[in-house]
């Protein structure tokens, strides 16, 4: 496995933990927020590194941003890129401890 640098805690921005992310753990997917310059190899990567794990298969989609309104003024979120990272059998992450 490689080492951990500061490239790889930049490709990991958070894990996400919601219920869907949640029921997928059970089937060794688990979703990460990275940046939207991410590729699949570094995502798949840092993963490794940071978790000493081996990934089997990354897939990432983008959530373009939702048109707002605060008072009355109008602003577009920001565009949100995840990547649902699938382990080998036998290896599993503790999202909820952290980096």
């Amino acid at each position: 496995m490689t080492e951990a640098t500061a490239k790889h805690y930049d490709t990991i921005t958070a894990p996400i933990i919601t219920e869907k992310a949640t029921l997928g753990a059970e089937n060794n997917q688990y979703v990460f927020r990275v940046p939207l310059s991410a590729s699949k190899p570094e995502i798949a990567e840092a993963v490794e590194a940071l978790f000493d794990v081996k990934v089997k298969k990354v897939n990432t989609l983008i959530n373009k941003g939702k048109s707002k309104r605060f008072r009355g003024r109008p602003y577009t979120r920001s565009d949100v890129k995840k990547a649902v990272v699938t382990l080998v059998d036998g290896d599993s992450i503790d999202v909820t401890t952290g980096l």
